[in-house]
């Protein structure tokens, strides 16, 4: 017999991450500043038309049907852990002074280029 906490269609947490993983993963390739938030984040999601759609979709499948819970969950730890994954960015801090309703917000820096065009000796220059 499952446990209340646990849905009969599995983990939700699990589930939400890897729906959103595209297009956190789009976004993070995109972003063209070093440093970032998690509320900056959010809003850059905003941004994109299927990002946009695919942010209020997870929102609406959350499995306990509450948006304020669903949007907490989205921020402080679907988005995080997305963030994580990608290899892209490092996290740096909490956002002090940063307002986020639904979570603590953190600071992200995205990691230097790795492409080889990027690399030492790469360049005729170099």
């Amino acid at each position: 017999m499952p446990t209340p906490t646990h849905s009969q269609i599995g983990d939700p947490l699990e589930s939400t991450i890897a729906f959103m993983e595209p297009f956190v993963f789009d976004i993070v390739e995109r972003i063209d500043i070093d440093e970032f938030t998690t509320v900056d984040f959010v809003e850059a999601l905003q941004l994109d038309e299927l990002s946009r759609q695919a942010y209020q979709d997870a929102v609406e499948r959350w499995s306990e049907g509450d948006e304020a819970a669903a949007r907490m969950v989205i921020h402080g730890q679907v988005i995080p852990t997305l963030l994580r994954r990608s290899g892209k960015v490092d996290w740096i801090g909490y956002a002090h002074g940063v307002a986020d309703d639904f979570a603590v917000p953190a600071w992200w820096r995205k990691r230097p280029d790795e492409s080889p065009a990027n690399q030492p000796g790469s360049s005729p220059n170099d």
